[in-house]
């Protein structure tokens, strides 16, 4: 039963990992690429999309990670395991401070009704989330190294 909360925890966390790498080096270049409203549409309906269903996968990944530290507090690769816990809250933080205010105004926005800096915001969300990128990408890699 511990080995296959062991693999549901990475399976999840690195699934994760892999939707938000895929945000920050695949679809946003390719918005970016777009014209400029195309860009801001495809940006806004992906912080509503994604703004939806994150959270519940941090949070829950993150749970998780919380019963895998405590169920296997015997076992070795526990120090591993609870400093991926705390990158993973950190990134929770990170989430709540920094990037939910900027995706919650960006994914309102219409042609119509951009702010004039709505680039520049974007630009910020997106400096935010590579630096977020690295932490669970860190986290994860910490599971994987806590599974040997």
């Amino acid at each position: 039963m511990f080995d296959a909360l062991e693999v549901l925890t990475t399976v999840v966390v690195g699934v994760m990992v892999g939707v938000e790498f895929s945000v920050a080096f695949v679809m946003n270049p390719i918005f970016n690429a777009l014209p400029e409203d195309s860009t801001l549409l495809a940006r806004a309906h992906g912080g509503r999309m994604l703004g939806a269903v994150m959270p519940v996968w941090y949070l829950g990944s993150l749970a998780l990670v919380a019963v895998w530290a405590v169920a296997g507090w015997h076992h070795p690769g526990t120090g591993l395991v609870v400093t991926a816990g705390a990158l993973l809250i950190v990134s929770v933080i990170m989430s709540v401070a920094l990037l939910v205010p900027i995706n919650n105004r960006g994914k309102t926005w219409t042609p119509e009704n951009r702010p004039a800096d709505w680039k520049q915001q974007a630009n910020r969300w997106d400096r935010y989330h590579y630096v977020r990128v690295a932490v669970i990408v860190a986290a994860f890699a910490l599971l994987v190294a806590a599974l040997a």
